[in-house]
């Protein structure tokens, strides 16, 4: 005989058949009954109290990024949904599994203004991949089942549940539902045979490929065929900033990041290439610049699960529409073993030019103040290049991301299409849940810290052992670069008086360190990295570094700035300008 149960308690229960053990969440009234079940059940779901709903839903994406499972955030009604909706917004455009459950009002009292009630499906309708309002006890098994169908299946993403408080309190004779279809939604298209063919065909003529690898490859688990691909047929590639860690830093095809602050030889030899082959990736303008003149020589193989992506912003000579874990390991047997070697052999020179104008001056300064770029590959080095690295976003992020190094999937984690400043904290929060076993590096500014610093008490209370590098510069720094390049160096309201942050982690309880001088660098590095638990290291660096190589926005991909002193920033300066009007 089933045994009737609370909508609430029928929640706990389904989020336990779907193998949930971990919650990130923030109790409120329009929860409470949830809250009242989930204390009978601490035995089997973990719940991390953050200090504010944004930090749940970011702790949600760190967690799903490194682990490959959904991310499950909790809130109440009003005010705690709304402070979810950067984080769901920034899952969406990222594909980052999570489901967002949130309080409602009764459904009696939608529509009257009641106390927190907030329009939950129609506010994250456009950026969520579904949403749905549970209105009676008896929908709840099979709107969660749903909800965790949905977000792991396709391309991933984020799903919201509005559940209303009186299909929390009714009973329901409470049986586990398990959806694994959903009329016209196809989340793993059909292999297309014909376009496996002619992609290997192309492939096989071409004599100066270059691979772009994007974020798809990892959330696939597709890293094994992809290496098995490029090995094959000696093909050079590239990486997008959330596909970076798919493909280890020093395999000798791998020939660096794309995009704007990417490196130069594979921005460059994009404009040369004569087919381009794009995995798991969507053509975001940070990756192509102006995309009138992007690639045009070049014919264009797009490998997507997703079909809206294709020809979306770049159009595709042979689009392969499918998982590409499944559509890698089609092609692959109609590939034939070659080598580019002089093709391949063309990036050297642009390595080694982006080496001696940027990169050895940015890791190995001869004097001065400390730089974003030698503490980042400081931090790489001391970790064995096997850490994860979780950014902020702004300096920080593009700093890390170029010099980090990676030797293991799924060990980058930040925010890319959304550009979430404040996301880095609580998503190395749920990054240590998520990989326990991994080292979590966070790479933050002192802007972005201060936008969720309240986390530091989440950190605190959980022990949660998070190693907090502070880039500080007292500047909201990528905004200031671009000021400076672009703006006569009229620094409007990007200079900042910042705390003291040594004591602010004390009072959490969280070891600080400072850095000021380089000879100290190493041991505080050291002492960071064998601390048990969280750690703050605070690096005093140059105020008025710079982020280079860059693409000016709105310029050819391979119109790249070594330099911030010269002429051509005086010429991309007018250009901006007039692109801006």
């Amino acid at each position: 005989m089933k045994k009737r149960i609370t909508g609430a308690e029928a929640m706990m229960r389904s989020l336990e058949a779907e193998g949930v053990t971990t919650l990130f969440g923030y109790p409120g009234g329009a929860i409470m009954p949830v809250y009242d079940a989930l204390y009978d059940h601490q035995q089997t779901l973990n719940h991390i109290l953050v200090r504010h709903e944004q930090g749940a839903v970011h702790a949600a994406q760190g967690y799903a990024r490194v682990s490959g499972r959904v991310g499950v955030a909790v809130v109440t009604s009003g005010p705690g949904a709304t402070n979810t909706v950067t984080g769901v917004a920034d899952a969406m455009i990222d594909s980052t599994p999570i489901v967002v459950i949130c309080g409602q009002v009764s459904t009696t009292q939608l529509g009257t203004d009641a106390f927190q009630e907030v329009d939950v499906v129609g506010m994250t309708q456009p950026i969520s991949k579904w949403n749905y309002q549970i209105r009676r006890a008896e929908d709840v098994a099979w709107a969660v089942s749903r909800a965790f169908f949905v977000a792991r299946s396709g391309r991933p993403g984020p799903v919201v549940l509005d559940f209303a408080r009186n299909a929390q309190v009714g009973e329901v004779d409470f049986e586990p539902d398990k959806v694994d279809f959903i009329r016209s939604y196809v989340p793993s298209p059909k292999l297309d045979m014909e376009a496996i063919r002619e992609a290997a065909r192309l492939i096989n003529n071409a004599v100066k490929p270059l691979v772009l690898v994007g974020q798809g490859v990892e959330l696939a688990g597709a890293q094994g065929e992809l290496q098995a691909l490029l090995e094959k047929a000696q093909l050079p590639a590239a990486c997008t900033l959330l596909g970076l860690s798919a493909l280890p830093s020093d395999h000798p095809l791998n020939k660096g990041m794309l995009g704007m602050h990417g490196n130069l030889g594979p921005n460059v030899m994009t404009n040369q290439c004569d087919v381009l082959v794009a995995i798991g990736m969507r053509f975001d303008d940070r990756v192509t610049g102006n995309v009138q003149t992007y690639a045009r020589q070049a014919k264009v193989i797009h490998f997507d699960i997703d079909p809206s992506e294709l020809n979306k912003i770049v159009h595709a000579d042979c689009k392969v529409l499918g998982d590409c874990k499944q559509t890698l390991a089609a092609l692959l047997p109609l590939i034939e073993p070659t080598t580019h070697q002089s093709w391949v052999d063309g990036f050297a020179p642009y390595a080694e030019r982006e080496y001696n104008k940027v990169i050895r001056g940015a890791v190995h300064p001869a004097d001065g103040p400390l730089l974003m770029g030698e503490v980042v590959r400081a931090v790489s080095e001391a970790s064995h290049h096997e850490a994860v690295l979780v950014t902020d976003v702004g300096q920080n992020q593009m700093f890390g991301a170029r010099y980090f190094q990676f030797s293991r999937p799924r060990s980058i984690v930040t925010s890319g299409g959304c550009g979430t400043m404040g996301f880095g904290l609580p998503a190395a929060i749920g990054a240590t849940f998520g990989a326990p076993d991994r080292t979590i590096c966070l790479f933050v500014g002192d802007g972005g810290l201060q936008m969720t610093l309240q986390e530091l008490g989440t950190i605190m209370e959980q022990g949660a052992p998070v190693k907090i590098i502070l880039l500080n510069n007292n500047f909201l720094g990528n905004v200031r670069q671009w000021q400076a390049m672009f703006w006569h160096r009229r620094y409007s309201f990007t200079p900042m008086k910042n705390p003291d942050y040594e004591l602010i982690a004390r009072a959490y309880g969280i070891p600080a360190r400072t850095v000021i001088d380089r000879a100290d660098l190493a041991a505080a590095i050291d002492e960071m990295l064998s601390t048990p638990g969280p750690y703050l290291l605070q690096c005093a660096v140059l105020e008025e570094d710079n982020v280079l190589p860059m693409t000016p926005p709105g310029a050819n991909v391979d119109e790249m700035l070594l330099e911030v002193e010269s002429e051509k920033v005086k010429n991309e300066e007018s250009r901006f300008a007039r692109n801006e009007e």
